[in-house]
């Protein structure tokens, strides 16, 4: 899994090839991917359930001191969670992938993607939209802003541990990023509607 997780993060989901996963994780045999996880869909799929495991005992703990009528304390549960996966190589490399997928939520259409059903991340994503709704923007739209909500967030992410795996300095600590990108996300929901 981890070398999926580092060749999907540097190659992309789509352009890593399935002979470089197995060589990179020290596999003579060609088909121990499929042994193991049936699939390459079942690789990445593995791959993004222990993440969103991470993730989710992470919004968990957060949900708990947040205010559920509070747009900005939601975001911040949020975005404070993913925050937890820059601090390991695998989480890192993780939201790198979350970066190319995030757009796949299902929210806008009302179709959770099966990994987020029923889970903390999509009661969370339903609760911004409830607050939106009831701020006046028509169900369609608070559900395109959730949507959008969760690719800039992977976007913000992904740049951020692609920046912490090379070592670069980063111009905005991490607080402040993590404080900031809760302001810009926030403001961007609370926007007005057309």
């Amino acid at each position: 899994m981890r070398a999926a997780e580092r060749l999907f993060a540097e190659q992309g989901v789509d352009g890593a090839r399935t002979r470089d996963i197995t060589e990179r994780a020290g596999q003579a045999n060609s088909s121990a991917l499929h042994y193991h996880f049936g699939s390459r869909a079942g690789l990445r799929r593995a791959i993004m359930d222990a993440h969103q495991e991470r993730v989710e005992a992470a919004l968990a703990a957060r949900l708990a001191d947040a205010d559920a009528s509070d747009l900005t304390s939601l975001v911040r549960a949020y975005v404070e969670a993913e925050a937890s996966e820059l601090a390991h190589d695998s989480g890192r490399d993780c939201l790198r992938i979350v970066g190319q997928v995030a757009h796949g939520t299902g929210f806008r259409d009302g179709q959770a993607h099966e990994a987020l059903a029923g889970g903390a991340l999509w009661g969370l994503f339903t609760q911004v939209a409830v607050l939106l709704v009831a701020d006046g923007l028509p169900d369609a739209l608070a559900n395109e802003r959730v949507e959008l909500m969760v690719m800039l967030v992977g976007a913000a992410f992904a740049d951020r541990a692609r920046h912490v795996q090379s070592g670069r300095a980063r111009p905005v600590p991490g607080e402040a990023f993590r404080a900031d990108l809760v302001r810009v996300v926030a403001a961007m929901l609370r926007a007005p509607g057309p």
